[in-house]
């Protein structure tokens, strides 16, 4: 069968920008679309493509026309929502091609794309059960139940069996085609060094369950690790690639895991320099593997502090609190890594609570902060407590830089603040 793999274009939109004529900071880089790359790998008997378009935003009618796929699958995060389902209609429009959704979006509220120009709806990781439906197409039976992917019926609910996940569906045999983005290898890069970035999945899901985050439908709220033979291998597949981004939502989740990775690297003899996610507890529990991971050529780890007071860390259900964070702060430090800082900054925002996130960041030496804006986003419990707070419902601005909750302060003035952190944290910023 001829696959067509779709990672849709930058399309978010900014209110700062639109309205104020504050201009957003653009990524400090982009990565290539590793979840396309692992759907691929597991048809590896099919003629499978990737299209990014994020580097190719004009490349659609050309790929449909030269490769005149069977299958077309279209991922998407909430704000690229809006935008597959355009995608979806040209597909239709100009080409024979049924049409899979998943990812994010999918994935917390499947029921955005029960329409008439998408066919099926995969819920969760897809590797597995793409595979099965794919399977079932070539039988001549695509209404065939398969557990985490739900048949569109417009008009009507969809119907669909959840999905046990469980490390079958990683399908660690299969690798990733990082060869379908070959063409696109030079764009995904860190811009501040000029280094290129490869990706590797560790693990799926996340064994927490902060009330903000989106992680945890895509695994039915279980966290699965892949296999340290797996992940050596992508790591090697990846080449000269100096740079290896470990994609996981806490990398170190597992301890008894990432020691045996972190030997396994050893032993393969890998010289590469890692970025991973980590969470403060895990640093402050387990100082000790952080070490070997720096002794392996860990350079900068992504922790979400969130919050720099207890009582909004508590309403995010973080699981965690500024002391926490002070300490693993002080860990990382003695480690010599770079901290690349995660920071959520509410709507309701004061300019006081303002200048204490700038104050924090000074202070405890956030060698790059990340500032997003707090985003109900579908799916979570987050948006089922605030639903009805929300002022903005269009899905283009829920990009975690626009505020779709009133804000305290006049807006532009808050937008004013942000963009004033976003340039100090640019500034002093290293990775």
């Amino acid at each position: 069968m001829r696959i067509l793999f779709i990672n849709p274009p930058n399309c978010g939109r900014s209110i700062p920008e639109e309205q104020y004529g504050i201009s957003s900071l653009k990524q400090i880089f982009r990565g290539e679309p590793l979840a396309l790359e692992v759907l691929a790998g597991n048809l590896g008997d099919h003629d499978v493509r990737i299209l990014d378009l994020k580097v190719e935003p004009d490349g659609l009618r050309q790929e449909l026309e030269a490769f005149s796929p069977e299958l077309v699958g279209l991922t998407a995060m909430t704000c690229e929502a809006n935008t597959a389902l355009k995608l979806a209609q040209e597909i239709k429009q100009c080409s024979s091609a049924k049409v899979v959704v998943g990812g994010v979006h999918a994935s917390c509220d499947p029921e955005f794309f029960n329409c008439p120009d998408i066919d099926w709806i995969v819920m969760g990781l897809g590797k597995q059960s793409l595979r099965e439906l794919v399977e079932s197409l070539l039988e001549g039976n695509g209404n065939a139940p398969i557990p985490g992917v739900a048949p569109t019926c417009p008009g009507k609910p969809l119907r669909w069996k959840p999905r046990n996940f469980s490390p079958r569906d990683l399908a660690g045999h299969a690798p990733p085609r990082y060869d379908l983005v070959s063409r696109y290898r030079e764009n995904y890069t860190l811009k501040t060094l000029g280094l290129e970035i490869g990706f590797v999945a560790t693990a799926a899901g996340c064994p927490f369950d902060c009330s903000f985050c989106c992680i945890g439908p895509l695994t039915g709220s279980r966290y699965l690790t892949a296999g340290t033979d797996s992940i050596i291998r992508d790591i090697k597949s990846l080449g000269e690639i100096p740079v290896i981004r470990l994609v996981d939502a806490n990398s170190f989740a597992d301890p008894v895991h990432s020691a045996a990775l972190v030997s396994s690297i050893e032993a393969a003899g890998i010289k590469k320099q890692f970025l991973a996610d980590v969470r403060a507890d895990t640093v402050v529990r387990h100082p000790e593997l952080i070490q070997r991971w720096k002794e392996v050529g860990l350079r900068s780890v992504i922790i979400g502090f969130e919050e720099i007071c207890d009582d909004k860390l508590n309403m995010m259900e973080k699981e965690s609190c500024v002391a926490l964070n002070l300490k693993a702060i002080d860990i990382l430090h003695g480690l010599g890594l770079t901290i690349i800082g995660d920071f959520i900054i509410s709507p309701d925002y004061d300019e006081k609570r303002f200048d204490q996130l700038a104050d924090f960041v000074k202070q405890y030496r956030i060698d790059l902060p990340i500032y997003s804006v707090l985003t109900p986003l579908p799916g979570t419990r987050l948006y089922r407590r605030l639903k009805g707070k929300i002022c903005i419902h269009d899905l283009d601005y829920y990009t975690l830089t626009n505020a779709v909750l009133p804000t305290y302060l006049d807006e532009e003035l808050f937008y004013r603040r942000y963009a004033n952190l976003l340039v100090e944290g640019h500034t002093k910023g290293k990775v």
